[in-house]
């Protein structure tokens, strides 16, 4: 099971495009509970979700839904909808702290998991316990919530300090690399690639999509070109036959720079399984 690099909302009170959100190309498909659907409509949306997935045992393992945070009046009767609907995954908004972790993780099978957003102060602040808590299997970073909660600018250097502590916590904890944020400008593929080129500078792996344009995007930006494979084959094809000292293209072969290469052949494997076979927590 490979580590997916795309996931894509779909708002759950819009079951007519829970299809083409499946058909996308994206890895996880999440259906949306929280900010996508108006407070009248909550109910309605978790049905929704409910008879998809009984309709389409096929398209489960993909599926993650983002229940409402636990501050809310809706949290509960999301958690109900987990012990019925058939669900694996929960992404839980505005994660703060262990103990909202492990009341989701008690709605959920064995085998499931949260993916814990991380959108506030106190959600950075708390990252590593967040990380480190039971059942977590992947920290998101909800940068848009975020720079409301602190009233940044929108200069992406007041994301800095959140995204390090986020990858870090990762890191610690032995999760996958974390998940990026949104790019709201649905038609500005130049913005999507740039909050990308920033994801990837801290170590970020996957992103967050809100419309079915950006996967395809999101995965030529994120996954391994053929000139990194070439260069990653002939590093390894030299260390394995070195007996020494060596270089490739004039840089020394040693121990980072192999297991450098090895990341980039396991990243170039994980595309070309099918989407089929990625879970959306864990490889």
């Amino acid at each position: 099971m490979k580590h997916p690099v795309t996931y894509l909302f779909v708002p759950a009170d819009r079951p007519e495009r829970f299809a083409r959100a499946h058909a996308s190309g994206a890895d996880a498909v999440i259906f949306d509970l929280e900010d996508s659907v108006a407070p009248g409509e909550k109910a309605r949306a978790g049905a929704n979700v409910r008879a998809w997935v009984e309709s389409h045992p096929d398209t489960a393992a993909r599926a993650i839904v983002r229940i409402n945070g636990v501050a809310t009046p809706w949290f509960d009767a999301d958690l109900d909808l987990l012990r019925q609907g058939g669900i694996q995954f929960a992404m839980l908004p505005k994660t703060e702290a262990a103990a909202a972790i492990a009341a989701v993780m008690a709605a959920l099978p064995p085998a499931g998991g949260v993916l814990a957003l991380i959108e506030t102060a106190r959600g950075v602040d708390e990252a590593a316990a967040i990380a480190a808590a039971r059942g977590v299997v992947r920290l998101v970073f909800g940068t848009l919530d975020y720079a409301l909660d602190l009233d940044l600018s929108g200069d992406e250097r007041g994301l800095v300090y959140p995204a390090a502590r986020i990858a870090h916590a990762s890191r610690r904890a032995g999760l996958p690399s974390p998940v990026g944020g949104v790019t709201s400008a649905i038609d500005d593929e130049a913005r999507l690639l740039s909050d990308l080129a920033f994801d990837r500078a801290f170590g970020f792996g996957a992103k967050l999509c809100i419309h079915p344009k950006q996967v395809a995007v999101v995965h030529r930006a994120l996954l391994p070109t053929d000139a990194e494979i070439d260069w990653a084959k002939r590093v390894l094809a030299a260390a394995a036959e070195a007996h020494g000292a060596v270089q490739v293209d004039g840089r020394m072969v040693d121990r980072p720079v192999v297991l450098k290469a090895e990341s980039i052949l396991d990243r170039a494997a994980a595309d070309s399984d099918s989407i089929a076979s990625r879970s959306p927590g864990f490889a």
